[in-house]
């Protein structure tokens, strides 16, 4: 796992980057407590594991100590030509079945950089006016 203290508009997040993998995804729970956002980032470009990762999103936003964290849904990779765009990606990982829970959804490209600060911008204004 990394673990870094990123400062962005005057706020200080500690971020948990737990990483995929079938075998650690039992730990994430360990890192839930006194979390006030999750980013949660989707490989788009990925169709044939999109049911795995709202599966394993869903689970998650069941957990008590998560009750209250807003989401970020991170739609990486939009670089590639058959990626799912937001819309899709929305649609596949029933986002919209989240009703009690405060999200948005980004089209990102991490290699560029393309969207991450736009989701950075929704995270910091939405955990500041939980504050």
């Amino acid at each position: 796992f990394n673990v870094e203290t990123v400062e962005y508009k005057n706020i200080s997040f500690t971020v948990w980057d737990v990483g995929g993998q079938d075998k650690i995804r039992p730990l994430w729970r360990h890192y839930f407590q006194n979390t006030q956002g999750l980013i949660f980032v989707v490989d788009s470009n990925d169709r044939d594991r999109v049911v795995e990762a709202r599966d394993e999103l869903h689970r998650m936003l069941n957990e008590s100590e998560l009750r209250d964290a807003v989401l970020l849904v991170f739609a990486n990779k939009q670089d590639l030509p058959n990626a799912m765009n937001a819309a899709e990606i929305t649609d596949k990982l029933g986002l919209h079945s989240l009703r009690q829970r405060h999200w948005y959804i980004q089209s990102t490209c991490a290699t560029s950089g393309e969207g991450l600060y736009e989701g950075l911008d929704w995270l910091s204004n939405n955990i500041a006016g939980k504050a």
